[in-house]
């Protein structure tokens, strides 16, 4: 089932609710994507308030053809960037370093901002340690600067944090949310899990490698891009409930798995936001579970109200951009109630594929070949279940498959490095499914919240 609701401002926002409403008598989890479309938000130019900050790792072990490469790559960035973005590029090592502008501030860029940035990134040298967590209070200090609108970091490094791990969870708590920092490491001597919490704190597009330091620049130029194209920033996902009805959890499952649930903030009355970051043209899909007390025969109730909100600063009005309904109807009809909505399970297998391979490549780190196999076997079954063609490529790299449908394996005795690290970093990146066609439903009315 699926109910559309109509948007009120631009941008142009919409949101489709997929489920299976039907519950058996004394249930209680109620499941729905929600999936949350931006067809036509205006990119004009200055029209859009956006910020830009180019993060380097310059730390020793980036000497030679990584840091020419990075070099490269923040020119890319740097050209990609339309006139009057402000922008800043830092360079990283036991400290954040202004390379331009040369001190702590954030300038706009014209043609003779640009052409010094260009000329100023050729001071880049190699030297000196790895701490990220500096690194990213300096882009929030510089941010701090830029007043509202799109605010987007770029975090490369080929290395692991220098500092300790409280300490970066500490600055990763503090920043969250602020900005938007989409992260690559270089090489293999990084840490995955590193930048997928900063990817997690920091609402990243999933942490990315770049094997060849030949193709930094273009992933460099290609990231710049994509934050051009964001057009309104601080977007929430605002979900009301049912008194006595709990939230289990929000998650965005498209286009990467990315658990919302613990970034909650409570608003309005029975009502919690769920930050999304920056929106241009795209669409995302989340995965919504709460549980409500069971009901009677034939009742039927909004299990929630979904709303895509833009909070108003400094006492003025929230904007809502769109909204749509989560419901919940209790029947003695066995085949109604255990259907499963073909979206939510697809979803909830895209979860499952994600958490299975880094289990599975955690445990063979460890040694422990018997869970690395079980674990990789189930991720295999699952991309070949979904038809995620690119993650059973990568899969295939790391196991010898034997049976895909039934995820029979073995372990290959030697794996690349840079394929275990890809593998890892793409474990978040889901395939979607095609909408279901549209049935009836109780669209956008208004309600309670």
């Amino acid at each position: 089932m699926k109910n559309a609701t109509d948007h009120s401002a631009e941008p142009d926002f919409r949101v489709e609710i997929d489920q299976n409403p039907y519950l058996p008598l004394g249930g209680t989890e109620v499941h729905a994507v929600v999936s949350v479309t931006s067809d036509n938000p205006v990119v004009a130019g200055a029209s859009v308030r956006a910020a830009e900050v180019i993060i380097i790792d310059t730390s020793g072990s980036m000497y030679g053809e990584k840091i020419n490469a990075a070099k490269q790559a923040a020119r890319a960035a740097i050209e990609t960037l339309r006139d009057g973005v402000r922008f800043a590029v830092v360079a990283g090592h036991r400290e954040a370093e202004m390379i331009y502008p040369d001190s702590a501030r954030l300038v706009e860029v014209d043609a003779t901002t640009r052409a010094a940035a260009l000329e100023a990134v050729g001071r880049l040298r190699a030297d000196g340690g790895t701490r990220m967590g500096a690194w990213l209070l300096r882009a929030a200090e510089l941010f701090a600067t830029a007043g509202d609108g799109v605010k987007h970091a770029i975090l490369l490094t080929d290395g692991q944090n220098n500092e300790m791990s409280d300490v970066f969870e500490r600055v990763l708590t503090r920043l969250q949310g602020s900005f938007v920092c989409d992260c690559r490491g270089v090489g293999t001597d990084w840490k995955v899990e590193e930048l997928r919490r900063i990817d997690a704190a920091l609402l990243g597009g999933g942490p990315g490698i770049i094997a060849d330091p030949a193709d930094m620049a273009a992933d460099f130029r290609a990231m710049t891009r994509a934050s051009m194209g964001k057009a309104v920033a601080d977007v929430v996902l605002r979900l009301w409930t049912p008194q006595n009805a709990v939230v289990r959890y929000v998650k965005q499952v498209a286009p990467t798995v990315q658990d919302l649930t613990h970034r909650a903030v409570g608003r309005v009355a029975q009502a919690v936001d769920h930050p999304t970051g920056s929106w241009g043209a795209e669409s995302r899909d989340y995965h919504v579970c709460v549980e409500v007390p069971p009901g009677d025969p034939g009742r039927q109730l909004r299990a929630g109200w979904v709303r895509v909100v833009l909070p108003g600063d400094d006492g003025a009005e929230d904007q809502v951009l769109a909204s749509g309904n989560i419901l919940a109807e209790w029947t003695s009809d066995e085949d109604r109630a255990t259907e499963i909505n073909p979206r939510v399970a697809h979803y909830t297998g895209q979860a499952e594929l994600a958490r299975a391979i880094q289990d599975g490549l955690d445990a063979r780190r460890e040694g422990d070949d018997r869970t690395a196999t079980t674990r990789l076997g189930r991720a295999v079954a699952l991309a070949h279940e979904s038809g995620n063609e690119e993650t059973a490529r990568l899969l295939g790299r790391v196991v010898d498959v034997v049976d895909a449908a039934t995820g029979t394996v073995r372990l290959k005795t030697s794996v690349d490095k840079v394929d275990e690290m890809t593998l890892d970093t793409n474990s978040t990146r889901t395939v979607r499914t095609r909408p279901r066609p549209s049935g009836p439903g109780s669209g956008g009315t208004p309600g309670p919240g």
